[in-house]
């Protein structure tokens, strides 16, 4: 499919002179399609039909009508699930597996979700009253009320297209707000589908906008910095949350963001080391690393680093059909830490350059899995985020040691702990610098649980109540009695 942007609730394949860009395959290399770059006059328009269909009554309607709408656009994905699914796949690489069992269900899931939280809501939602004294004369009743922010512009990475974006998009809708997304413009294909869908749905016009294209000086910058837009979401690259923070500052336009990781593992002597082992090969593997939540960091405590480690590289090296990085750039740059690595003193103990094929998958973006040994906390290798299939496993000798190199980062986005020691298991992920912190798993997620970072990781939380309060603006209503 040529993917298209989708704005006051019309389809625009084609504009009059409007630029389009190439989209490629990243299995193999070839080009099989073109996406449209939407151009200022595109975004403008995006964000004129948002802000009318505020006006017109979509961000006035009742929470049980949003609720519906979501549980329609739920259905909706449910119904095109297989095509949901072979875009996924088709634009980012993926296993098929993967796609079908975590990002099409995931946002069916999200849209649930919030219609669910909506339901049974009375009008005034997120209501709190406090009768009593005021600091004038006489006294009141207070309590609050929310209201939607306005227009929302909804920024999605590359890496979970579909999930990422209906993440955001759910909660915004729920709180009644007007959209306009860009998704990243390596993966466009999930957000068309989405857009099919939601018109299917009956939203009006405008309460959710599609517009596709670049970051710098093209439509994610033009939407970013746009005067009419009152809230930014945005998850992706902790460089590009600075950008995008310059951009809203000019208006003051408040920002959600979920950037980057360099995230720790810390596997203590008491663990089952079997399923730490396990665990570590899905936190660090799972979509070639592709997964802000990855582990690029592994602390061992010292009695067990050797058997932990000698396991860890047999599995990563055993590793088959896993898909490739997103495109030849993202490659080039995992890599060139490879690379980095080996000049830094690292040891390779498995994979550490590109896989050979023997088929049309040779002309793609793969790399493989690999486990390094071997580098100083300093290194860069160890410091900088990389986003692909590779981590580093370091000895510790105290549950203190451990803290401190797990803290010891700019990011502070998740870690994970293995222990059976249950006095642990609790006493050290409070101490850990990281918005989540999981124990003896990873990746297992209640959507309405606070999820985000800290540091360069992000700022503020998404999941549950926590997004509609971002999405939501709290006015206090005081009556005097």
């Amino acid at each position: 499919m040529n993917p298209a942007h989708y704005v006051d609730g019309t389809f625009l394949h084609d504009e009059a002179g409007a630029a389009t860009f190439p989209l490629t395959d990243p299995v193999d290399g070839t080009v099989r399609g073109k996406v449209p770059e939407a151009t200022r006059e595109t975004v403008n328009r995006a964000v004129a039909a948002a802000r009318t269909a505020l006006e017109k009554g979509w961000g006035r309607g009742s929470t049980q009508e949003r609720a519906a709408a979501l549980h329609r656009i739920a259905d909706g994905i449910q119904q095109r699930f297989a095509e949901f699914v072979d875009a996924e796949v088709a634009d980012t690489g993926k296993p098929r597996d993967l796609a079908a069992t975590v990002d099409i269900p995931r946002a069916i899931g999200n849209f649930r979700s919030y219609a669910d939280l909506l339901y049974g809501r009375p009008e005034r939602a997120h209501t709190t009253e406090i009768p009593g004294w005021s600091t004038g004369t006489g006294e009141a009743l207070n309590y609050t009320v929310r209201r939607p922010l306005g227009v929302v512009a909804i920024i999605s990475p590359w890496n979970l297209p579909l999930l990422l974006l209906t993440w955001k998009v759910a909660p915004a809708l729920a709180a009644g707000n007007a959209v306009v997304a860009k998704p990243s413009e390596e993966t466009p294909s999930t957000a068309t589908l989405l857009a099919e869908v939601i018109h299917a749905a009956g939203l009006p016009a405008g309460a959710f906008n599609l517009v596709h294209g670049h970051g710098t000086d093209a439509a994610g910058a033009f939407l970013t910095s746009h005067p009419g837009v009152d809230a930014i979401a945005f998850t992706g690259e902790s460089a590009t949350g600075s950008a995008i923070m310059r951009g809203a500052a000019a208006h003051l336009t408040p920002v959600s963001f979920e950037l980057g990781g360099k995230n720790a593992a810390l596997v203590f002597a008491d663990a089952d080391l079997q399923a730490a082992v396990e665990g570590t090969v899905r936190s660090a593997f799972t979509h070639s690393g592709q997964i802000c939540l990855c582990t690029e960091r592994v602390y061992v405590e010292r009695p067990v680093y050797e058997e932990f480690t000698a396991a860890l590289a047999e599995r990563a090296r055993a590793l088959t059909g896993y898909g490739p990085m997103i495109s030849a750039a993202h490659r080039d740059k995992v890599l060139s830490y490879y690379r980095l690595a080996v000049e830094e003193g690292a040891t390779v103990l498995a994979g550490g350059g590109v896989p050979h094929f023997g088929d049309a998958r040779d002309g793609g973006f793969h790399v493989e899995p690999t486990v390094l040994t071997g580098l100083p906390q300093h290194a860069r290798t160890v410091q900088e985020e990389i986003f692909g299939p590779v981590c580093h496993v370091a000895p510790f000798d105290t549950e203190d040691e451990a803290i401190a190199l797990a803290n010891d980062s700019r990011y502070g986005l998740a870690a994970t702990v293995w222990t059976r020691d249950l006095s642990r298991a609790h006493r050290v992920p409070p101490r850990l610098e990281n918005g989540i912190v999981w124990v003896n798993c990873w990746n297992l997620r209640d959507l309405r649980t606070p999820f985000g970072g800290i540091k360069d990781s992000g700022i503020g939380r998404e999941g549950g109540e926590y997004s509609l309060d971002f999405f939501s603006e709290p006015v206090n209503v005081c009556v005097r009695i």
